[in-house]
């Protein structure tokens, strides 16, 4: 059985995600109502509800095959005010990054590390905070690559995010590519890898990954015919939501009454600028089957609403906690949050769970068996 450490762990996503053949040694997050959360899905035991800048190596148990870290994304989002890694959540990653030097001080680095974030962090100060990201890995000892993935492959919702990932052993001919793939491979990755270091430049690898399989759900599966934890607006609240519409979304409302069918669309509410230059708040649908990116509802960001149209009836609401829970592939049996924000802030700051399970099937667990072969040949050697 593989061995992990789970850092800013949030729900315990990445845990879901790896599945029943890993056993995690340790997790931490600074946020006591996402520990909560974590605890009432997997138990207490290994969980410190600390900041990351206070923990040492003390409280890290053991030897962990990997330590996984979707580290804060605030200062490199397109939302956030652009401080970078330096900025004080996203800045979060260094004192991480202290502590995974120590382990290797100790002897106990872990072989694997994933780094997870939005695709922002890739310009982020002109590329150069994913370059600082680069010299780290590449001055640890460790090959390195990255990958982006759009949870859109798995589940409908258009979400697509950027896998850093490390290895500290031989890498197998079957886990590398020559050349950048474009389906995960995308040209803002190109560049931003163009603008490393020439170090880290030469412990680059361009991962390989299959061809995931065809994503079985649309996002009409997923949503509740009793919804729990939302109610459904009035008609006067639904009507305001079409009148914050410009014309071409009114068209998609009208277009999907046509259809004669039951539909969903994801809406959000966003300011824009009308034909005078100022500032108004619109409200944007879309009916191709997926969900909008889950945002958390901070800095100003809407929750997702959705409209249900059944012929000429409209009916409108927020997504419930349990079908965000859905968006982000989480099982039915998953215990979210009682309170509505705190579920949706929890989801929404995830990482979506099959995502991980495809890194880990066909990338993390192969790299692994690759090192204790290659450590069971040089022993045999001796």
């Amino acid at each position: 059985m593989a061995l992990f450490y789970e850092f800013f762990a949030g729900g315990g996503m990445a845990r879901a995600g790896l599945g029943a053949g890993w056993r995690c040694l340790f997790a931490n997050d600074f946020d006591p109502k996402k520990a909560f959360s974590y605890a009432a899905n997997w138990g207490a035991q290994g969980l410190s509800v600390n900041n990351v800048a206070d923990l040492t190596t003390a409280d890290l148990p053991g030897a962990a095959d990997l330590a996984w870290a979707s580290f804060p994304c605030q200062d490199l989002s397109l939302a956030g005010a652009g401080a970078g890694l330096q900025g004080e959540r996203s800045g979060a990653f260094w004192p991480f990054w202290k502590l995974m030097r120590r382990l290797k001080e100790e002897g106990r680095a872990p072989r694997l590390i994933v780094l997870e974030n939005v695709c922002g962090a890739l310009h982020s100060h002109n590329g150069e905070d994913f370059a600082a990201i680069g010299g780290a890995l590449a001055n640890a000892g460790y090959r390195f690559g990255a990958v982006v993935i759009d949870v859109a492959y798995f589940l409908p919702q258009s979400r697509p995010r950027l896998f850093i990932i490390g290895a500290a052993g031989p890498i197998s001919a079957s886990l590398k590519t020559a050349a950048p793939d474009p389906r995960w491979h995308p040209a803002r990755l190109v560049q931003a890898y163009g603008k490393l270091s020439e170090r880290a430049m030469t412990q680059w690898v361009w991962w390989a990954l299959p061809t995931p399989p065809r994503r079985p759900l649309s996002f009409i599966d997923l949503i509740e015919d009793e919804p729990q934890g939302v109610q459904w607006h009035t008609p006067e609240e639904t009507r305001r939501l079409l009148s914050l519409m410009s014309a071409v979304n009114l068209q998609k409302v009208e277009n999907a009454k046509k259809e004669g069918r039951r539909l969903v669309g994801g809406l959000y509410k966003r300011m824009r600028r009308d034909a005078a230059g100022r500032k108004t708040q619109r409200a944007e649908v879309r009916f191709d089957g997926m969900a909008g990116c889950l945002r958390t509802p901070t800095g100003g960001s809407s929750r997702q609403s959705i409209l249900l149209v059944e012929g000429d009836a409209v009916r409108s609401r927020l997504l419930s906690p349990r079908e965000t829970a859905r968006l982000m592939g989480l099982p039915e049996q998953y215990t979210l949050p009682k309170n509505y924000n705190e579920a949706y802030h929890l989801t929404g700051d995830g990482v979506a769970v099959p995502v991980v399970r495809f890194l880990a099937a066909n990338l993390l667990e192969p790299a692994l068996i690759a090192f204790t072969q290659s450590a069971n040949r040089k022993a045999a050697r001796r």
